[in-house]
């Protein structure tokens, strides 16, 4: 099984996440009450909904991981699934964006956070 698909399944299993079709019209989404937080785009290439305030927070570690993609000024970070320690990843900051996304102050600004990484971001396979 492609590991984006194992991810999928495991977080479709979350109560607070609803499946459908990503808003960007490329590949499945994940959403809360709140806002869509993550895109499955391919086997490998996932988009998660961070939001600007935690990307902030958790910048220096996501920069630092090979498994990230992050695009100067958006909300969205691109997480690129190679082996099961980075589907782990994102399952815990699928976590992360939960809880920041119950904590952004208003639903326009959670409806303002802009279009998800898809192709603004490319990812080179581990050499």
């Amino acid at each position: 099984m492609k590991l984006a698909q194992r991810a999928l399944e495991r977080l479709q299993a979350w109560p607070d996440l609803t499946s459908g079709p990503a808003s960007c019209g490329a590949g499945r989404a994940l959403r809360s009450v709140h806002s869509e937080i993550v895109h499955f785009h391919s086997d490998r290439d996932v988009d998660l909904h961070l939001t600007m305030a935690a990307i902030g927070r958790f910048h220096d570690d996501l920069e630092g991981s090979t498994a990230i993609r992050l695009v100067p000024g958006s909300g969205w970070v691109t997480v690129h699934l190679d082996c099961d320690t980075d589907v782990d990843l994102l399952m815990s900051l699928v976590s992360a964006a939960l809880k920041a996304h119950q904590n952004l102050p208003s639903p326009a600004g959670r409806r303002a956070a802009g279009e998800c990484n898809f192709h603004r971001v490319t990812v080179l396979p581990r050499g």
